[in-house]
Parts: C-alpha cells; sequence; structure tokens
C-alpha cells in the first residue's frame, strides 16, 4: 500500500477513483478507456501544480517519506557485484552506516552511505539511521581503502543526526566526526556527496566533505531539525513549519547560498513515486562527476575541495 502524505490527499483521493475505474472494466463489459485517459491527466495535472508549489516544511516530509529510496536501495538499483564491507576494526560494525566497493557503469566506485530501517525491526536494527562513532570510522576506514586502490568516493547522506546516546559520546562521537572532517579534506580521490533524505547537523556533515556536494530536489540540510529548531525557540514542536520556513534548508536555498553544488531532480511526485528512474537519473549526474573531477590533478582537487568549504559563510570584522 502506497503512503500518501497529507499534502497528497487530494491524488489519492483521484487514484482510488481510477483504480475503482479499472476494476469496473475488468468485471463488465463498459468501455471505460475515455474516464480512465482524463483521470490520469487530472492525477497528472494535480501532481504538478501541487509539487511546483511545496512548502519547506512539505519537502522536510518529502524527505522522510516512508517510501522513499534508502542508501541500500540507490546500490541495488544504480550499481553491479556490490561488496558490502563491515566494521570499524576498534569496536564493533554499524549497520546504521553502510558501505562497499561496487560496479557504477563501467567504474569501480566506493558507495558510502546512513541506511534506515522500513519496519520497526528494521528502523530498530539500523538505530533509525543515526551512526554511532564506530559508524563514522568504518565510513573513514573505507574512505582510505578506496583511496588505496585510487577508486572515486560516493557518500548518502539520509541521517536525523548523529546518534546522541551517553555510549556514543562515551566512545567519542564527537572526535570521530571531527576526524573525518579533516580527512575528507586531503584525499586524494575523486569525492562525491549526495544528500538523498535528511541531512542534519555534524551526523551528516561527517561524510560530507566533496568535492561535489548534490542534494535530491525534495531532501534537507541543516544544522538543526525544524521540530528541535521549534523547541529551541517557542519552547513547542507546534511551530516546525515556521522554522522550517525560517531556516531555509532545502536543496533550492542550499543552492542559493552556495553551500551545494548542484540539485539533481526527482521525478515527479518525488523520488517515492519512481525508484528506478531516480536511480537511473542520479546514476548519470554520479558518472558525470566522476568524469569531471578525474580530470582534474589530485593536489589541485584538494585545493579546490578546502577552498570551496572555506568561503561558506559570511565574516564580519
Amino acid at each position: 500500500m502506497r503512503t500518501y502524505l497529507d499534502f497528497e490527499k487530494p491524488i489519492a483521493d483521484l487514484e482510488a477513483r481510477l483504480e475503482e475505474t479499472k476494476k469496473l472494466a475488468q468485471t463488465s463489459n463498459v468501455d471505460v478507456s475515455e474516464a480512465v485517459s482524463i483521470l490520469e491527466q487530472s492525477i497528472d495535472k494535480l501532481r504538478l501544480e501541487i509539487f511546483q508549489n511545496l512548502t519547506r516544511w512539505q519537502r522536510v516530509q518529502l524527505s522522510r517519506h516512508p517510501d522513499r529510496p534508502y542508501t541500500l536501495d540507490y546500490i541495488s538499483l544504480m550499481c553491479n557485484q556490490f561488496i558490502e564491507l563491515h566494521g570499524d576494526r576498534t569496536v564493533r560494525d554499524d549497520p546504521a552506516m553502510v558501505g562497499g566497493f561496487c560496479e557504477l557503469g563501467d567504474q569501480t566506485v566506493m558507495i558510502i552511505g546512513q541506511q534506515k530501517g522500513r519496519n520497526t525491526k528494521q528502523r530498530q536494527y539500523r538505530n533509525f539511521g543515526m551512526p554511532n562513532p564506530e559508524g563514522y570510522r568504518k565510513a573513514l576506514r573505507l574512505m582510505k581503502l578506496a583511496e588505496k586502490f585510487n577508486k572515486p568516493i560516493i557518500t548518502m547522506i539520509d541521517t536525523p543526526g548523529a546518534y546522541p546516546g551517553l555510549e556514543a559520546e562515551e566512545r567519542g562521537q564527537g572526535e570521530a566526526i571531527a576526524r573525518n572532517l579533516k580527512e575528507m579534506f586531503m584525499l586524494t580521490v575523486p569525492v562525491i556527496c549526495i544528500i538523498i533524505g535528511e541531512g542534519a547537523s555534524g551526523g551528516a556533515l561527517g561524510i560530507a566533505i566533496g568535492d561535489k556536494v548534490m542534494m535530491l530536489e525534495n531532501t534537507w540540510y541543516s544544522v538543526i531539525s525544524p521540530e528541535n529548531c521549534s523547541t529551541i525557540l517557542w519552547r513547542s514542536w507546534n511551530f516546525k513549519e515556521q522554522a522550517a520556513e525560517a531556516m531555509k534548508l532545502t536543496a533550492r536555498d542550499m543552492k542559493l547560498n552556495k553551500l551545494v553544488d548542484e540539485i539533481v531532480e526527482e521525478p515527479l511526485g518525488g523520488a517515492h513515486n519512481d525508484h528506478q528512474e531516480m536511480a537511473n537519473h542520479l546514476k548519470e549526474v554520479i558518472l558525470q562527476a566522476i568524469a569531471e573531477l578525474s580530470a582534474i590533478d589530485p593536489q589541485e582537487r584538494i585545493n579546490q575541495r578546502i577552498e570551496k568549504f572555506c568561503e561558506m559563510g559570511v565574516v564580519i570584522e
């Protein structure tokens, strides 16, 4: 069963009518082809109207859509011969962070990303996409492995934040993320980072230092979620929509503020509406970026990467 968000309810009603009309055609000899065509056109028109005028909070909702493709979905749809690698060689394996070598077109690449779950059991196993320190240390280990074999690195960001529990702090959550930031600046291979869902706080930034930082159209990227921002400013989650507007956290906002390099368009209705189409388009974008970055001298790539991040923000002296 498809899941519809609140603002998608008019689409859901029309699609239910379409389904009923098609069932009528199967159970009787009535010709409903004209009615079906009209309903399909109405659905397409309504979907276009809704998705061209989304608020920032609605894009946040889309980024969390339960049917939205996650990292392992993209890997299975885009890649051949994925070999998942486990463990940080210090504590344990972190299921909230996945990664390994795979074939992307004619390229061998290292793909690393945060992974959420589809049901309650999976969500608990993946810790709701919130990595522990060992997740970030595993990610860095895999990045260094890719650098050793001169393979491009692709990271996929989709997390509500790094796990904030006591045990994570005891094992050095802040240090693990900070080390990733430092080391990613100095990687000699091309690094492409893509926000595919939620991009919250240092949990996202811990694998988001790259030569190209991209965002899917219906994603967000910020130091805090709208709900937590609302809690701090208004002492209530009820102002999350106002917080989202004020935070300017969408892909369009990030591109306008030069915090990301590119926006990757999603199929009409969102990435959850057509996983394969989204994966095919993303694959094309990644391969093009790899080709562009591979033509640059490694040291020059590092210099450009450092310069790009140093230019972010506004300093008033």
